[in-house]
């Protein structure tokens, strides 16, 4: 057994870095690789490694981040608009697996607690394989959301059943019913709403990615202590605090882009070391008791979980890929598992043979877990390439500022809005950038940063008469509802009923879905109405269009003025669609030829009249 800190440091990271490049080469997920190395290198293996104080300490660490990074990364408008499939999913997760397993463990002669325990620990699931579904891109596929929604369910009843036969019945008897519902009561009100308001402090004050990662994993590890001092279980709290901290942290930013570093070049290989080095290999040989419950557990945990993937898929008409990709996401297990066996283990509940079993369990659970998710992820990021393909044309974006120069936040924008080829400048006053926007005819943004993007809570959009009729108003939606998932803004649209019910049916689009509510805005002279409904940390995006497009009004004219006025002080988007080359400009929607606006008519009729005046 090594016992040198600097050699086993030394063991673990070349561990780290060498392991994913054979997976690679050998074509098995490095999950299942970490896995094994930690059986080979364990006291149970070849004896290089004890569990010693540092891999325990960062392996917990580890567990965390997996449930932190699932909550961060869902998006809160697909999940609003599955919640409801998401419970039922969690319901099927959790009740299919529970029952099966107490049965089968009656079946075996446990006692109630004992199965009922048992059955909690078939219903959990940790979402291992995760980082497969980021990997591919899939991760806001309907599926994912649904299956990450549904974890929140099984996990908190799981944890629930553990909590009622052991954990919190001690705590309970200590404190008191009352006084353990009110410690649970302040933990998530603590994480639910004083952390992200005290992170939106932070990010607004120090907005380097490095001090954001250090104040996100401390958050975590405080959500992990408050839940184990309210009676639950830390990776409960961790998941809490992702889901909290969802808005802040966008998918893109610079931040997220150091926890996933950090994270998966790190915590995640050292639990999965921590989770083999576990596994007692000489059982296999010594006897058949814990081999046969290994695959009583096994069988019935995959049966559970795939009844309730197949249930889903009928439920909500799901394809077979996504049904493979939610049975990959759930029937792994881990930090729930090894929650629940290891209490179980230490209150006499578990024999040593069960425990060992699910080890066992955890293992070969991981590795088919990493195979069909592998699988279904792939095929479902080969089906959306193909799907998307049709976005992916020639479209190029100028992203430019006016008065100042601020590249590295006209940079932090493209990359939360995912804009196709960006191209950046910057003016130095408003009658250039016109000169500017006239001269070419791509889509073109104007944008003034005041305070971080993740610090946005709204994005008011004001939307012209006849903007959907524009050539390219599409991207432009489509740049608004990319900004929005990424930070999790709400958005408002200020727009006349016409053009209302086009949003509306952006918004239903399938795969696009984007939840707004809408304010009435008959013109653009009205468009000072939003000085007045404005918040603190709310963002205002103003559609405009070049002249001689059929949204275009002469009051854009004013644009400049009016947001030096009423919106200095807030983040805000001048948004200018690409102009189609030639004179026809089709109607996305209905094909009809655009009328002029009421406005544009006096403008107009008002310019005859001193022309006419004039020629006198």
């Amino acid at each position: 057994m090594i016992s040198n800190a600097l050699a086993i440091i030394a063991i673990v990271l070349a561990t780290i870095l060498v392991v994913p490049m054979v997976c690679r080469k050998i074509r098995i997920p490095s999950i299942v690789g970490f896995i094994l190395v930690g059986v080979l290198a364990g006291p149970y293996g070849f004896e290089l490694l004890d569990e010693s104080t540092a891999i325990q300490t960062l392996g917990k660490v580890g567990m965390l981040y997996i449930m932190l990074q699932a909550g961060i990364e869902v998006d809160i408008n697909d999940f609003r608009q599955q919640r409801t499939k998401a419970v039922i999913f969690g319901f099927y997760s959790f009740i299919l697996p529970f029952v099966l397993g107490v049965v089968t463990s009656l079946l075996m002669g446990f006692n109630g607690v004992t199965s009922a325990l048992l059955g909690a620990m078939y219903g959990s699931h940790t979402l291992m394989t995760y980082p497969i579904v980021s990997r591919y891109g899939v991760q806001k596929n309907a599926s994912v959301n649904i299956a990450i929604g549904g974890t929140m369910l099984t996990i908190t009843l799981s944890l629930l059943v553990l909590a009622i036969l052991k954990s919190n019945a001690a705590l309970a008897d200590s404190l008191g019913t009352w006084q353990l519902l009110g410690r649970i009561a302040l933990t998530l009100l603590l994480i639910i709403l004083v952390f992200p308001w005290l992170a939106q402090r932070f990010f607004k004050k120090w907005s380097d990615p490095t001090n954001g990662f250090l104040i996100v994993m401390t958050m975590m590890i405080v959500s992990a202590l408050l839940a184990e001092w309210a009676g639950l279980e830390g990776i409960l709290g961790a998941f809490i605090c992702g889901v909290a901290m969802n808005r802040l942290v966008p998918n893109l930013s610079p931040v997220m882009q150091r926890i996933n570093f950090v994270g998966n070049n790190l915590f995640v290989p050292l639990f999965l070391l921590g989770v083999g080095m576990m596994i007692d290999v000489s059982l296999l040989w010594s006897g058949w008791t814990t081999i046969l419950l290994a695959i009583v557990m096994i069988s019935t945990k995959l049966a559970g979980k795939w009844l309730a993937s197949w249930l889903a898929q009928k439920s909500f008409s799901l394809q077979a890929e996504e049904r493979r990709l939610m049975f990959g996401l759930t029937h792994a297990t881990a930090a729930g598992t090894l929650a629940i066996v290891t209490i179980g283990y230490e209150a006499g509940f578990f024999s040593p043979e069960i425990l060992n079993a699910a080890v066992l369990m955890i293992l070969v659970l991981c590795t088919t877990a990493s195979f069909v998710t592998e699988y279904a992820a792939k095929q479902l990021a080969l089906q959306e390439e193909a799907r998307l393909e049709i976005d992916k044309d020639d479209d190029s974006w100028l992203v430019m500022s006016v008065m100042e120069n601020r590249l590295y936040e006209l940079q932090e924008l493209s990359e939360l809005s995912e804009l196709p080829q960006p191209e950046y400048a910057s003016e130095s006053d408003w009658t250039e950038a016109a000169k500017l926007i006239n001269s070419q005819r791509k889509a073109t943004i104007i944008y003034h940063p005041v305070q971080p993007l993740n610090t946005i809570s709204r994005i008011l959009v004001a939307v012209p008469r006849y903007a959907e009729k524009e050539h390219d108003f599409i991207s432009c939606f489509g740049l608004v509802r990319r900004l929005s998932s990424q930070i999790g803004a709400k958005v408002v649209f200020f727009t006349n009923e016409d053009t209302q019910k086009a949003l509306q049916a952006f918004c239903r689009r399938k795969g696009k879905f984007l939840r707004a509510s809408y304010r009435e805005m008959e013109d653009w002279e009205d468009v000072l109405m939003m000085a007045k409904q404005m918040r603190q940390d709310d963002m205002i995006v103003m559609v405009n269009a070049r002249p001689s497009t059929p949204s275009y009004n002469p009051l854009f004219d004013q644009v400049p003025d009016m947001l030096g006025r009423f919106f200095a002080d807030h983040n805000y988007m001048v948004v200018y669609p690409e102009q189609e080359t030639g004179n026809a400009v089709p109607d996305l929607l209905t094909g009809d030829t655009p009328q002029a606006s009421r406005t544009w008519k006096i403008v107009s009729a008002i310019k005859k009249a001193v022309l006419s005046f004039q020629q006198r």
